[in-house]
């Protein structure tokens, strides 16, 4: 509901477009890049994080990490629950957050913008509001649409977590930058709107480079909105003095990453298996997919994956065009039935040639076609029966 004022706010202020559009088009001039993505091209991926790994990477972005002795005790209570669901095995908060943190420094930008999906819709993707904002970040849909966030029939794009933190970021980014790098302003912009904060500015006689943002004429929703992500960046951080709670961090969280829709899957059912991972998990962390099925909306759509399953399998049908296998391999072949035990890389043109078969004289032998899928550990006859 928040993101409606903005928009609406376009309208109001045509005196601060132009700033307002001078500074977006400098800022999208560098393309923002999934920091998975980006870390892919570089090194091997990272496939599992450490809890307190991301723990110390959220507490080393932040902007503001002293605790005032007057934070919000309202707020505290109101999040406590916070600690305990990013220790929880039982759910997706950790992954999500950690998937957050990474694209949010990735920019260069203070984690407590990491916060505000735990402000927005509790860190769950598929989120909705009865009064029309929906997703990780809840955008209402014409400011999804300014964003870039595509939203076609059969497909809403603010259900993804990976389009929907793509434009959130860009726009905070946008943002940060707009308001002197101060977290607070550009955290109250979010929520009502930059025009409304300069206009505050003006009014208050101050500069956004050395503004007291408690004290500019703002709606008491704006300013409760800062007080809500310090007192939860006070609450994660004071749990780390806990020993408990830091031992259930102890654990390894699957990296997510944003990759495209692969070539020849129309739904995560059959992404899952041929990455023996969790379909369920991929349905939970990609609510954008209606039941599981890949839109179709005429552009590329991202999903978000654990990046385990990033990597693509090694499908048969991939096997390099075939080549005459010379007689005498053929003869080499002991008259005892062999058996083959998949390893990760092998393939099927590979395996045939190494004991001198056809490839598809090793998929007939195992009742297997071009469109299976090989996997570690399966039992592949070599010999006929």
């Amino acid at each position: 509901m928040t993101r409606l004022a903005a928009a609406l706010l376009v309208f109001a202020a045509p005196a601060a477009t132009s700033f307002a559009n001078n500074a977006a088009s400098n800022a999208s001039a560098a393309v923002l890049v999934p920091a998975t993505l980006a870390a892919s091209g570089t090194s091997t991926p990272v496939v599992t994080r450490n809890g307190q790994e991301v723990y110390r990477r959220f507490l080393d972005g932040l902007s503001e990490p002293e605790c005032a002795a007057d934070a919000t005790e309202r707020w505290r209570s109101h999040f406590g629950h916070v600690p305990r669901q990013l220790a929880s095995r039982g759910n997706d908060v950790l992954p999500l957050f950690a998937y957050v943190v990474e694209e949010v420094r990735a920019q260069h930008l203070p984690t407590e913008f990491a916060l505000i999906p735990f402000v927005e819709s509790g860190y769950r993707p598929g989120a909705r509001s009865a009064s029309g904002p929906a997703g990780l970040w809840q955008f209402i849909a014409v400011t999804a649409r300014n964003h870039e966030i595509p939203i076609r029939p059969g497909y809403d794009g603010r259900l993804s977590p990976a389009d929907s933190t793509r434009a959130a970021v860009r726009y905070l980014k946008t943002l940060h930058g707009m308001f002197a790098g101060d977290w607070r302003l550009a955290v109250m912009a979010y929520n009502a709107g930059e025009y409304r904060v300069f206009g505050a500015l003006k009014r208050a006689g101050q500069e956004a480079r050395d503004a007291t943002p408690d004290t500019l004429p703002m709606p008491q929703t704006t300013q409760a909105y800062v007080r809500k992500l310090h007192a939860l960046s006070c609450l994660i951080k004071e749990a780390g003095e806990r020993e408990t709670w830091m031992a259930s961090m102890d654990r390894e969280v699957p990296a997510l990453t944003a990759i495209a829709v692969p070539d020849g899957v129309r739904d995560l059912d059959t992404l899952a298996s041929r990455h023996e991972t969790d379909a369920a998990r991929l349905k939970r962390l990609n609510p954008a997919h209606v039941d599981g099925r890949l839109a179709q909306i005429g552009q590329p759509v991202t999903l978000l994956v654990p990046q385990a399953a990033a990597a693509p399998p090694v499908f048969m049908a991939e096997a390099p065009p075939e080549v005459d296998i010379p007689q005498a391999a053929s003869e080499a072949a002991t008259a005892a039935r062999r058996m083959h035990t998949v390893v990760r890389g092998d393939s099927p043109w590979s395996i045939a040639k190494r004991y001198g078969l056809r490839t598809q004289e090793l998929l007939t032998r195992n009742a297997l076609d071009a469109r299976s899928v090989l996997r570690p550990g399966m039992e592949l006859l070599i010999d006929e029966r």
